[in-house]
């Protein structure tokens, strides 16, 4: 009787459509899980990212953990202070110290205030606290 898996060619074929399925599985979970926020909340979200990526925030701040080294860790700025909104805004326009005062529109003040509450809504800055599951995420719950 001849052995299915026997030849090198079919463990790879195999495994390369394992593998195959186990990717489609993972990135399409996102595109099914219900999502707390409207459409408008997620064009603002987008926007804000835009934002952040356009005036390179990455280069001084980290999100996550990650990311630059010389600004602050952000990912829970917009839960830290009462008047969150009016502080992140008076810091963002008038600068900091090694910060520039950066002159941006109101339409990117908010998307980036929305970008900043979301990322603060997902977790806190240190990945290392959280489980990872089995399926490539971190559990938000402790360890």
């Amino acid at each position: 009787m001849l052995n299915l898996f026997a030849h090198p060619k079919r463990i790879f074929l195999v495994l390369f459509v394992c593998f195959l399925a186990f990717s489609i599985w993972i990135y399409a979970i996102p595109l099914f899980s219900p999502t707390p926020y409207s459409e408008k909340e997620l064009h603002l979200v987008a926007e804000g990212r835009l934002v952040w990526q356009k005036n390179n925030c990455h280069t001084c701040h980290q999100l996550y953990g990650l990311g630059g080294y010389l600004g602050p860790d952000l990912t829970n700025v917009y839960s830290r202070t009462a008047n969150n909104e009016a502080y992140i805004k008076g810091i963002i326009k008038s600068g900091v110290k090694q910060m520039p005062a950066f002159k941006i529109s109101d339409d990117e003040m908010n998307g980036l205030l929305h970008f900043l509450k979301n990322v603060d809504a997902t977790g806190t800055s240190n990945p290392q606290d959280y489980q990872p599951e089995i399926i490539g995420t971190f559990s938000l719950e402790k360890k």
